[in-house]
């Protein structure tokens, strides 16, 4: 059994769809800041997210008691 694929194509459709989602960027960056959107530029070690909760640590093995 022969293998019928062709990568050749398969690399050709990639690097057309990175062009097209490039372009389609470039129009919604477009539409963003003409509706008066403003890019915020973010410090180096910024992290978005929110921590809710302390600490968490992790004992190995068993724990002492006291008492």
């Amino acid at each position: 059994m022969a293998n019928t694929r062709k990568k050749a194509a398969s690399k050709k459709a990639g690097s057309e769809a990175s062009e097209t989602d490039a372009a389609s960027l470039e129009k919604q960056m477009a539409k963003f800041l003409a509706s008066g959107g403003e890019v915020q530029q973010i410090p180096n070690g910024v992290s978005g997210q929110v921590q809710t909760s302390g600490p968490r640590h992790i004992t190995l093995g068993k724990r002492h008691q006291t008492g």
